[in-house]
C-alpha cells in the first residue's frame, strides 16, 4: 500500500521501539508513533516516510491498550523526560526486559536459548516516582520576559515550564521557585543559547535521601552572582540545606557543568549512604540518581563477582568510588580508575570516611591507565568491574582486559546496545556469558541498567 505524508491511518500497535514509540504495521508497512502503546488501536497522521518504514503522529486513541494508565504529569507527552508514563509499570518492566534481550540477540549475537538460561528477571522499583536524587534544570525566558524553569521538550531545546517534576522529590519545587523569585526580584538575566549572553543557565539540585541534606548549584555564564545574599536568604531557610554554590560555564556548549565550582555557603559536599557506606558528593561528582535501586544494583554486582576475600579487583570508570568500596568489603584489594580528578579526590575521601584501606584510586582514562599498569608494571586482576558511560568501553580497554585474562568480568551498563557490542568482543576472546539481569533505575523512562557476568571459558 502506498502512503504519503499527512495521510491518516488507523492501526493496531503491535510492538514498541527502543525509544518507547509504538509500532504499527498498516498494510504491512511499519510506522513508529510516539505516545502510542502496545495494544492501542489508534488514528495517526503520517509525518515522515522512508523506503521501508515511516513515522506518524498520534491523533486519537480509538481503543486504549489494557496497559494504558492515567499519567501523573500533564506534560508527559511534551516533555522529553518520561517516555512511558502512560504505560502500566509492570509492562514498563516487560518492555525493558525485551529491550535488553533484543539488543543481546541482534547486536551481541547471543542465542535466545542461551539468554533463556542465563538472564534473570528484572529488578523493579517499589515506587517508580519521586526517586531521583539529582535534577539539572535548565532556565529560560518566557514570552513575557520572565525566567522559567522546566525541562526540554522531546528532541528540542524548547523548555516546558514546570517546577514540579514527578520523578524528583517534592521539595525541588520550593528550591526552583526560590531561585526564580530571586532572579525576578534582582533582574538576574537568563542565559540565551543563541546569543551566548545572559547569566543563569541551569540549576543543579542534589538530595541525600538518607542524610536529608540538600545541595543547590547555579550554573552561570560569568564569574559571580549579583545580590547573592538575597539568594542565600531564600535557600538557607529551606530545611536540610547544606551546600549552596555556583559553577562557572562560559563556553558555547551543550555540556551543562563547567570545571570550576565556587562555594557560596555551607559545605562543599553533601553526604548520603548506600548499604551502610557513606559517600561525599560534590556538584561535579557522578553518583547514581536512584539511591534505593543503586543499592540493589551494587549488591547484584558484588554477588556476580563471587568474591572470597583474596581477589584483586579493578573497577574501571569508578566515579567517586561507590562500587570500589562495595567490592573492597569482600575483596583482597581494589583499584579504581576514573578520568575526573575531583571524583578521584572524592573517592579517596570516601575510603577514609568509611575506614576502608584496601583500595587505591588512579586518575586517568581507563583505556590509558589499565594498559599502562598492565604493560609497564605487570599488574593483574582476578575480577574486573566496568561501569562505563553510555558509549561503552573503549576498544583499547577491551583489548587490555582480554590480554589480562581475569577470571571474571562484571559489566554494568546503562545502554544495553553498547553492552551487547562490547560483550561480542569479550566473548569472542575467550569468555562466556554466565549470568545477566536488568535493574530498573529509571521508572517512567525507556532507560534501564543491566548487570552481566562473563567468565573465562577455561575456569
Amino acid at each position: 500500500m502506498d502512503y504519503k505524508k499527512n495521510d491518516i491511518v488507523v492501526m493496531e500497535i503491535e510492538d514498541m521501539g527502543t525509544d518507547g514509540a509504538g509500532i504499527g504495521k498498516p498494510g504491512g508497512f511499519p510506522l513508529f508513533v510516539k505516545d502510542a502503546l502496545i495494544g492501542d488501536r489508534i488514528e495517526a497522521r503520517i509525518t515522515k516516510l522512508k523506503k521501508t518504514y515511516g513515522y506518524a503522529r498520534l491523533e486519537k486513541v480509538l481503543v486504549p491498550s489494557s496497559f494504558r494508565v492515567a499519567p501523573v504529569c500533564r506534560f508527559h507527552r511534551q516533555c522529553g523526560g518520561c517516555q512511558l508514563q502512560a504505560l502500566a509499570y509492570e509492562e514498563q518492566l516487560a518492555f525493558k526486559e525485551r529491550k535488553i534481550r533484543n539488543n543481546l540477540i541482534r547486536i551481541g549475537g547471543f542465542s535466545e536459548e542461551l539468554l533463556g538460561r542465563v538472564m534473570e528477571p528484572i529488578i523493579g522499583m517499589e515506587e517508580p516516582l519521586h526517586y531521583r536524587n539529582k535534577a539539572q534544570v535548565p532556565i529560560a525566558m518566557d514570552k513575557e520576559g520572565n525566567p522559567v524553569a522546566g525541562f526540554y521538550a522531546g528532541r528540542t531545546h524548547n523548555i516546558i515550564a514546570n517546577t514540579d517534576c514527578a520523578l524528583g522529590p517534592a521539595e525541588n519545587r520550593e528550591i526552583l521557585e526560590a531561585v526564580l523569585s530571586y532572579m525576578r526580584a534582582n533582574k538576574v538575566r537568563v542565559y540565551d543559547e543563541k546569543t551566548g549572553k545572559g547569566l543563569v543557565r541551569h540549576v543543579l539540585i542534589r538530595k541525600g535521601f538518607v542524610s536529608g541534606e540538600w545541595m543547590v548549584c547555579l550554573v552561570i555564564n560569568g564569574k559571580t552572582l549579583p545580590a547573592k545574599e538575597k539568594l542565600l536568604q531564600a535557600l538557607t531557610a529551606i530545611p536540610g540545606m547544606t551546600s549552596v554554590s555556583y559553577c562557572i560555564n562560559e563556553k558555547n556548549t551543550n555540556v551543562i557543568m563547567g570545571e570550576e565550582v565556587r562555594l557560596l555557603w555551607g559545605s562543599r559536599t553533601i553526604s548520603d549512604s548506600i548499604g551502610g557506606l557513606t559517600f561525599s558528593i560534590s556538584p561535579l561528582s557522578f553518583y547514581q540518581v536512584n539511591p534505593i535501586q543503586t543499592q540493589k544494583l551494587y549488591e547484584l554486582a558484588v554477588e556476580y563477582a563471587g568474591l572470597r576475600g583474596s581477589e584483586t579487583v579493578w573497577d574501571l570508570y569508578c566515579g567517586i568510588g561507590t562500587i570500589s568500596l562495595f567490592m573492597a568489603q569482600r575483596a583482597g584489594f581494589v583499584c579504581g580508575v576514573e578520568v575526573v580528578p575531583q571524583a578521584i579526590e572524592d573517592a579517596k575521601e570516601n575510603a577514609r570516611r568509611n575506614h576502608i584501606e584496601n583500595v587505591a584510586f588512579f586518575t586517568g582514562k581507563a583505556e590509558e591507565v589499565l594498559p599502562q599498569k598492565y604493560e609497564q608494571e605487570g599488574i593483574r586482576a582476578d575480577v574486573i568491574v566496568v561501569d562505563p558511560p553510555r558509549k561503552g568501553c573503549d576498544e583499547r580497554c577491551l583489548d587490555t582486559m582480554l590480554d589480562m585474562q581475569p577470571e571474571k568480568i562484571v559489566y554494568i551498563s546503562c545502554d544495553s546496545a553498547t553492552l551487547a557490542r562490547d560483550l561480542k568482543v569479550l566473548c569472542g576472546g575467550g569468555y562466556e556469558l554466565v549470568r545477566g539481569r536488568g535493574v530498573d533505575m529509571f521508572g517512567m523512562t525507556v532507560h534501564v541498567e543491566t548487570v552481566v557476568l562473563i567468565q573465562r571459558k577455561d575456569t
